[in-house]
This record gives structure tokens, C-alpha cells and sequence, in this order.
């Protein structure tokens, strides 16, 4: 009688192992599969997007001193020229004087950008004979709204992208900022300088300007899929123990895929980037971490 109950109790512990186990597995099949990434700590900038023209750092337009016919070029498009360097002679042609040239002369050192005159071309002293630009530096002018002029100094960096070099980043610093707000847009002009020894920066050109307004170092960050809601009303799902988490967060500045959680989440947790529109708090879940 002992033995029978002592075989009676053992198969009883099999069996209900066996139920548990059954149902255990029955828990980890109907859980859902979401894909998961973690809480990481990472650098971030709030930065302000703007697009606007380059300019050589100096720039002049030359025009001649005397009217008359041009009679000879001696620079061309692109020559290098010195303050003071003759561009082109013109035949002052007036009567009772002696033929003499008379030059027409750069103000400024820097590159000869455009001759806009011909030889035989008659010029008068309000005709531009000539575009000098001073290259070795490069300028960029934006308007910025006054609400962000708090976080505008001098000195600030910013990056700086053409066309024409689509695979190179500018770097560019701001050298001026403007003490006087415009009344009719509430914007202030800032200027940009680049240095631009090589001259690859042309003045005309159409640039992109990013200019870092804040920068943030160590913070954790959650990329975009993850979040839910709406400011500020933001939530993320939460992995713990193979369940979903529901977590209100507080969300900072922006960088690309990326966003600062100023509040609720900590680094390594796991949050639920895809497949959460399935989830409620409490569900079982089966999580893939994101590659990186």
C-alpha cells in the first residue's frame, strides 16, 4: 500500500510537470515575434538647415577711369592679378590729346572672375570692364529667424555641401551676425566664412548649409521606429522578461533617424522598433535584436 501511494504521487508530479511544460510552450509559441533595439548612448546636434549662394570673401567690379575704345586685353577670365595690375588699355580718342593709353586697373588682389569687354568695344566710365574676386576664403549669407539668434555666435561651425562636390563636406565657421532684427521678416543676416585655398568653392554656386546650434554628448537614443504617439505624448514598448512594457517618454532634439530620451528609458534597454502596432501592455513577446 505504501509503494502504490508513493507510485501513485510520482506519476501525479510527471503529469503535472508535463502540463506546465505543454503550457510553457504553448506561451513561447503564442508570443509575438517583434523586432527590438537598444537604448544606446550617442552624440547629437540640433542643427538648422538652410540653402544660399557663395560669394568670394571680396568682391569688385571694375570699371575705367576715361572713355574710349578698348585697344588691348591683357588678362583673361581666371588669371591670377595683383591691386593695381592692368586688365585691359583703352584709347582715351579725345580730340586735341596725344594718343596715349590709358589702363584700366584692378582695386583689389584676387582672381579676374569675368571680363565682360571686347577689344574695338567702346566703354564709357559707367561701363563694367571687369568682376576681381579675392577667393581664398568663400562666404555664404542666410537669414536666420529671431528666435534662434540666442543660439547663433560667432564663431559657431556649420557644414557646408555643393553640387558640384557631392561627396565632400565644407567646414565653415559664423564670422558675423547681424545686431539688427529686419522688421518685415524677424530675420537676421549671418555670415558664414569658408576657407577655400584650393578655389573649389566658385562664387554663384548654390550651397546647403547645416549650422550646429547645439551639441550633445552621452545621451541615450532611440531611433524614430520606435516611438509612438505625439508630443508630448510620446511611448515606447519595453522588453522585460519577454513582455511588452508600456513606457511614457520625454523626447529631445532630433538627428537624422535618431532622437534624445530626456526621460523613461535608460541604456541597454530593449525598445520595440517594429511590430508594436500588434502589442498591448503585458503581451507576450518574442524579440529580434536589430543588426547593427
Amino acid at each position: 500500500m505504501k509503494y502504490r501511494n508513493i507510485l501513485i504521487l510520482i506519476f501525479f508530479v510527471f503529469l503535472l510537470n508535463g502540463c506546465s511544460g505543454q503550457k510553457a510552450k504553448e506561451a513561447v509559441s503564442n508570443a509575438i515575434p517583434v523586432k527590438v533595439d537598444k537604448v544606446k548612448l550617442q552624440e547629437l546636434y540640433d542643427t538648422l538647415d538652410y540653402s544660399g549662394d557663395i560669394k568670394a570673401q571680396d568682391e569688385a567690379v571694375i570699371y575705367p577711369k576715361v572713355s574710349g575704345k578698348i585697344i588691348e586685353k591683357v588678362k583673361e577670365d581666371g588669371a591670377l592679378i595683383n591691386k593695381g595690375e592692368a586688365i585691359c588699355y583703352i584709347d582715351r580718342d579725345e580730340v586735341g590729346l596725344q594718343f596715349q593709353r590709358a589702363p584700366v586697373e584692378s582695386t583689389l588682389t584676387g582672381i579676374l572672375g569675368r571680363v565682360y569687354v571686347d577689344i574695338g568695344e567702346n566703354v564709357s566710365v559707367s561701363t563694367p570692364i571687369a568682376l576681381v574676386v579675392s577667393a581664398d576664403k568663400a562666404k555664404i549669407e542666410l537669414d536666420i529667424p529671431e528666435k534662434y539668434l540666442p543660439k547663433v555666435t560667432l564663431g559657431q561651425q556649420a557644414e557646408i555641401k555643393v553640387d558640384s562636390w557631392p561627396d565632400e563636406k565644407f567646414s565653415g565657421s559664423v564670422t558675423k551676425v547681424s545686431p539688427v532684427v529686419d522688421l518685415s521678416t524677424r530675420t537676421a543676416p549671418v555670415e558664414i566664412t569658408i576657407p577655400n585655398k584650393e578655389y573649389r568653392l566658385k562664387s554663384g554656386m548654390f550651397a546647403k548649409v547645416r549650422l550646429v546650434i547645439e551639441a550633445k554628448e552621452n545621451i541615450p537614443v532611440i531611433l524614430k521606429e520606435a516611438i509612438m504617439g505625439h508630443h508630448p505624448d510620446n511611448y515606447v514598448f519595453v522588453v522585460q522578461d519577454h513582455k511588452a512594457v508600456l513606457k511614457k517618454i520625454k523626447l529631445g532634439i532630433r538627428q537624422g533617424p535618431y532622437f534624445e530620451v530626456r526621460q523613461g528609458l535608460k541604456e541597454g534597454d530593449l525598445v520595440v522598433i517594429m511590430g508594436q502596432q500588434l502589442l498591448a501592455d503585458g503581451m507576450l513577446v518574442k524579440p529580434e535584436e536589430e543588426k547593427e
